[in-house]
């Protein structure tokens, strides 16, 4: 459900057009936070009439070589993002501004459509891992179980300092969490 009602933003934008009231004073008139839901109805309206108002039906998807052409556009004539969608029909600005973020970050990669959701559960069964056991050398097996090794020394000492004062253990640890998190707080 739509938060604001196509008669609502109509009787908006016909008031900002007939009126003497702007976007700041229309959206304090209305209890609207923000001047900029005015402002795009506005726009909406100028370019697509009453239409422009209602909520999409669905979602559009646009191919890649559509969003090169808009990209290519926009750079080549310098428009900005409102100028932009106002030629080529898209509703939505932050539509241009994310495929601009996506081909500055990806290239063409980034305006391909990407996978939804999870992926399949495959009926083959999982393919079993290569043991590194055997990619590693002699030196590297020993320094990981001496590694491995420590960290079990460790975990007992904390069990056995738990196990004699659980409760000194506890609020040393304790006092740590909550100095940590003050530092967080501030910064």
């Amino acid at each position: 459900m739509a938060k604001y009602s196509q008669e609502f933003k109509l009787k908006l934008v016909k008031e900002y057009e007939n009126g003497k009231l702007g976007y700041k004073s229309l959206a304090k008139k209305y209890g609207i936070p923000d001047s900029s839901p005015i402002r795009k109805w506005t726009n909406l309206y100028k370019t697509y009439g009453k239409e422009g108002l209602s909520p999409k039906k669905s979602k559009e998807v646009y191919p890649v070589h559509f969003k090169l052409d808009v990209l290519q556009f926009m750079k080549r004539t310098g428009s900005s993002y409102q100028e932009t969608a106002n030629s080529f029909g898209i509703r939505e600005l932050s539509v241009i501004a994310n495929w601009n973020q996506a081909f500055n970050k990806e290239g063409i990669e980034g305006l391909k459509p990407k996978k939804k959701g999870r992926p399949s559960m495959s009926k083959l069964p999982k393919k079993t891992k290569v043991n590194k056991s055997q990619s590693m050398s002699r030196e590297q097996e020993l320094e990981r179980e001496n590694e491995l090794l420590r960290l079990e020394n460790a975990y007992l000492k904390k069990v056995k300092a738990y196990e004699e004062n659980p409760n000194g253990f506890l609020a040393e640890h304790k006092q740590g969490w909550h100095l940590s998190s003050k530092k967080k707080d501030i910064d």
